[in-house]
């Protein structure tokens, strides 16, 4: 059966049904990992996008239930080369198509992507639709430029209520912004007691909770359509340690004065290199994003520049001078992708500790 996808400049795009026939619109965007479309599928951070695989076989490996990066995935489309209809992996218990259509995703397969690939980069991202092969091109595409992209990401891929993972170790607040449950794992890996809360949780009620430190989650869209968040860091900054990955790197940012730009066409991949100015060290790691920390604005702040991509120069870290606080843009959590800043993790755990230390110190220091 074949199906349509329609891009807001006209270009149309004939392929073959993939999943569900439920026939969306998104932002059509790129990713350029060889493995990892399960996590990738299932990564709030792709809330609202139909995303464009760049590897030519997908599917080959099938669908497991331990890879998932959320229960309910907001992709609103998938678009391949080719989908492997006969997988082969020991842990493979589904096929990429009935997973597609379990969960309501259209796709579409057979098509160039290298070609739309291509013209994402030197155009950028665009609006694009699934149409049945009967439906008029001109039709959908009248419908599509009048049709306007999403604000309200971060509300739609939030917890409603916080939640407790219990342990022994640190108390963490995890602020989900569209929250991979990579991160949890690394948290409960190391023993920590997490509570995750809503995006709209402001700095009264995490404080109230009397958290060790504060993880600010990955999420989708623009940082400044989540304004409750950036009031609520600004909060936050100086009263205890703060770690923020991907938006929450923007968020912190934003919070200290920076500004934020959209990207071209974003960095989505699992191969981005990454170099840290004060050790000189090249980490490969995984990225989804469409929006930046604009590197001027940093200047007029008290933030300093700790890591940029070698690709294109964007910011890739940030620190605070002053206090117990530091971002990264890219997903040290490795899901999908490589571990070679998984010790990011370890590193704000440190701090947290210092931090507790350095309290108790001064609470002596007090009743003395």
């Amino acid at each position: 059966m074949k199906r349509q996808l329609i891009l807001e400049d006209g270009t149309v795009f004939i392929g073959e049904a993939l999943g569900s026939d439920n026939l969306t619109s998104g932002e059509v965007v790129f990713n350029t990992g060889m493995t990892g479309y399960q996590e990738i599928l299932s990564d709030p951070s792709y809330c609202g996008q139909i995303v464009t695989l760049t590897y030519p076989l997908i599917g080959n490996y099938g669908i497991n239930r331990e890879d998932f990066e959320t229960i309910n995935p907001f992709v609103s489309g998938l678009v391949v080369k080719e989908a492997c209809s006969h997988p082969s992996n020991f842990r493979s218990e589904d096929t990429l198509d009935a997973y597609l259509r379990g969960r309501d995703i259209p796709a579409i397969s057979g098509i160039d992507t290298r070609m739309l690939t291509k013209k994402i980069r030197q155009f950028g991202t665009m609006k694009g639709a699934f149409a049945s092969i009967d439906q008029s091109p001109d039709d959908v595409l009248a419908r599509l430029r009048n049709e306007d992209f999403p604000t309200d990401q971060v509300q739609r891929v939030s917890t409603i209520k916080p939640y407790v993972v219990p342990g022994r170790g640190e108390r963490i607040v995890l602020v989900d912004y569209g929250m991979k449950h990579g991160i949890l794992r690394e948290f409960t890996k190391r023993n920590c007691h997490v509570t995750v809360v809503p995006y709209s949780t402001t700095a009264e009620e995490i404080l109230k909770l009397k958290p060790d430190g504060v993880m600010l989650s990955n999420g989708p869209g623009d940082p400044k359509d989540v304004p409750e968040a950036v009031e609520m860091v600004q909060g936050l900054i100086g009263k205890l340690p703060l770690f923020g990955i991907c938006l929450g790197h923007q968020l912190f940012a934003l919070a200290c004065g920076a500004d934020t730009v959209k990207m071209k066409f974003g960095h989505r991949g699992s191969n981005h290199p990454v170099k840290d100015i004060a050790t000189g060290r090249v980490y490969m790691t995984s990225q989804n994003h469409g929006y930046a920390v604009e590197e001027a604005s940093v200047k007029a702040t008290d933030l300093q520049i700790s890591q940029y991509a070698l690709n294109d120069g964007s910011v890739e870290g940030l620190y605070h001078p002053k206090y117990a606080a530091f971002s990264v843009q890219y997903h040290p959590e490795s899901a999908p992708g490589p571990e070679d800043s998984n010790g990011l993790f370890d590193e704000f755990l440190s701090i947290v500790k210092r931090e507790k230390r350095r309290e108790r110190v001064v609470c002596q220091s007090v009743q003395i």
